[in-house]
């Protein structure tokens, strides 16, 4: 049965938290409810991870497959032995290097965390955000807090608190509105329980970054179904972050894939279909100047950096949808930095249809 509840918005300021609606989410979280927050990476949906039922109503409210695990968030690092057991000596380093940020590390599990936290694996995946209200929330609850994407599973994650009221509108308690998140990619998934270290999602810690701890660190991509037993981590299943209309990711050398995107355009508009289109913001100008007597092309412009592109890709993905756009053409952004994590998600959203020019 799907998890329904009277939804209720609050906005807060960051900087200067209302510490009663955190008190009362917080007391919401530890009955059971379920409370989405702004972090740096998107928001989340909360719940107590100490309590099956609780994490169970994620799964319901998002229509999430019980394989795929869920992220647990924790304060502080004295935190992680209460989620966590055999950490590496590895994973504290990196705890002080990185946390609070947007590095989540694959774990043994702690017997107190629920087991559909993680797919009934003897791993967890834990983090410690870094946004204000995110921390707030979680020093006011006492608690380790569940928290996957606070969206219906499949869709772009949510950036802003009106993404969230789109998705899940009568299926959470209560909404804290903190403004658009800064990052807008989730967090990179670091596994330390094997022999050797490993990528499985790339996210807001770059690998470059985390190279300079584990020289020998790979990212392999994984693109599972849906019908796996269970998934090492969130963020692997091969559909995944996909807005309502189809996506076609051109990969391949800048010029030449512009070009056959521009092409890709013109035929589809020909062919009576609305189209959207994702890019920088030199490109996004080009596009808008070569479409603008044409009234079925909506080009979205995501910035002029990776950081800038990382934080709008989900939002730019959700506006499309809000024009019933048929088809949406992007194209890569290289798999330095941040690029590699938009490329994942690109890859993801597509669905296979990926053309390499």
């Amino acid at each position: 049965m799907t998890y329904t509840a009277s939804t209720h918005v609050f906005q807060l300021d960051e900087i200067d938290i209302d510490a009663h609606l955190i008190a009362l989410a917080a007391d919401i979280l530890r009955h059971g409810g379920l409370v989405a927050f702004p972090t740096e990476t998107v928001y989340g949906l909360g719940a107590n991870a100490l309590d099956e039922q609780a994490v169970n109503n994620i799964f319901s409210a998002k229509g999430r497959p019980l394989s795929d695990p869920i992220i647990v968030h924790i304060a502080s690092q004295l935190q992680l032995t209460d989620v966590a057991q055999d950490i590496p000596n590895k994973a504290l380093e990196l705890a002080v290097t990185f946390w609070p940020g947007p590095l989540t590390m694959v774990l043994k599990k702690h017997h107190q965390i629920a087991p559909n936290i993680s797919a009934n694996r003897d791993t967890v995946a834990v983090r410690m955000p870094s946004h204000p209200i995110a921390l707030g929330l979680l020093n006011a609850a006492g608690i380790p807090i569940g928290a996957p994407s606070a969206n219906r599973f499949g869709r772009p994650s949510p950036t802003s608190a009106q993404h969230v009221l789109e998705d899940l509108n009568g299926h959470v308690d209560v909404i804290f509105d903190g403004g658009s998140t800064t990052i807008g990619l989730e967090s990179t998934v670091l596994d330390l329980t094997g022999e050797k270290a490993q990528v499985l999602r790339p996210g807001g810690v770059p690998l470059e970054a985390l190279r300079r701890f584990l020289p020998d660190l790979e990212f392999k991509p994984q693109y599972l179904s849906e019908t796996e037993a269970s998934l090492a981590a969130p963020g692997m299943l091969t559909k995944h972050y996909s807005p309502n209309a189809e996506l076609r990711l051109f990969l391949g050398d800048e010029q030449r894939v512009v070009e056959a995107m521009q092409q890709s355009a013109e035929t589809l508009l020909k062919a009576g279909k609305r189209i959207g289109i994702l890019a920088s913001d030199n490109e996004a100008m080009n596009f808008s100047e070569q479409f603008e007597n044409n009234d079925n092309a909506y080009v979205v412009a995501l910035g002029s950096d990776l950081e800038q592109i990382g934080a709008h890709l989900f939002a730019g993905m959700r506006e499309l949808d809000n024009h019933h756009v048929e088809v949406i053409l992007v194209h890569g952004f290289g798999s330095e930095g941040l690029g590699l994590a938009i490329w994942d998600r690109l890859v993801r959203a597509a669905e296979g249809r990926v053309i390499n020019i």
